[in-house]
C-alpha cells in the first residue's frame, strides 16, 4: 500500500505565502516524478507544477515565478513553497507521484487527499 499525504494548507491574505508537503510512504521502491495539481470549484484540475527524480522542474504559466517546488528523495516527500498568492490561487491542492513498488514493477500513479488552499482578497 502507498499513501500521499498533504499537509500546510490554510486560509491566507492575497500577497502573502503558504508551503505545502506532501509526503509518500507504504512500499516505494522509486519515486519518478512528483508532482501538485489543484481543482478550483467548479473547474477542472488543473497541472500547477512537476519535478523529476533528478530534480528537473517546469510550471504552470498562471504560477510561475510565485510557485518554487522542491523534493526531498530521503524523505520521500514533495513541497509547493507558494508566494505572492492571489485570490485566483484559491483551490484544493493534490500531489500526485509516478512510483515503483517494487524493482522491475511497472509504475503507476499515485494521489494524496488534497489539502484546502483560500486566499482572501
Amino acid at each position: 500500500q502507498v499513501q500521499l499525504v498533504e499537509s500546510g494548507g490554510g486560509l491566507v491574505q492575497a500577497g502573502g505565502s503558504l508551503r505545502l508537503s506532501c509526503a509518500a510512504s507504504g512500499s516505494i521502491f522509486s519515486i519518478n516524478v512528483r508532482g501538485w495539481y489543484r481543482q478550483a470549484p467548479g473547474k477542472q484540475r488543473e497541472w500547477v507544477a512537476t519535478i523529476t527524480n533528478g530534480g528537473s522542474t517546469s510550471y504552470a504559466d498562471s504560477v510561475k515565478g510565485r510557485f518554487t517546488i522542491s523534493r526531498d528523495n530521503a524523505m520521500n516527500t514533495v513541497y509547493l513553497q507558494m508566494n505572492s498568492l492571489k485570490p485566483e490561487d484559491t483551490a484544493v491542492y493534490y500531489c500526485n507521484a509516478d512510483l515503483q513498488q517494487r524493482a522491475g514493477m511497472r509504475s503507476r500513479n499515485y494521489w494524496g487527499q488534497g489539502t484546502q488552499v483560500t486566499v482572501s482578497s
